[in-house]
């Protein structure tokens, strides 16, 4: 079964700085897209960064200058670095992937980790 574990979250004061870790697990062959999404209380949930399966990367406005996405594809694994972190970046955030499964061979297009809590205190 293939899976994504996120980690990395916690609480931090406001121009701190974090790093998410999401690694896939199970049979992987290739990364597509992977990208970060988040979910502050009482709204909808919102992409901050993302891997297209070209390897552009695209960011949130609101995030732009402070976060940097990265991707070590012989981990399978994606991080989210994010500097000088503001309380309006609270909220769970979430790594989304679209991935190619060797065994049985076929594609996750639509993987969702379990999320991990980033709070930052003003």
């Amino acid at each position: 079964q293939v899976q994504l574990l996120e980690s990395g979250g916690g609480l931090v004061q406001a121009g701190g700085s974090l790093r998410l870790s999401c690694a896939a697990s199970g049979s992987v062959f290739s990364m597509n897209a992977m990208g970060w999404h988040r979910q502050a209380p009482g709204k909808q949930r919102e992409l901050v960064a993302s891997f297209t399966s070209g390897g552009i990367t695209n960011y949130a406005d609101s995030v732009k200058g402070r976060f940097t996405i990265s991707r070590d594809n012989a981990k399978n694994t994606v991080y989210l670095q994010m500097t000088s972190l503001k309380p309006e970046d609270t909220g769970v955030y979430y790594c989304h992937a679209d991935l190619i499964i060797a065994t049985p061979w076929r594609r996750e297009h639509d993987l969702w980790g379990q999320g991990t809590q980033v709070t930052v205190s003003s």
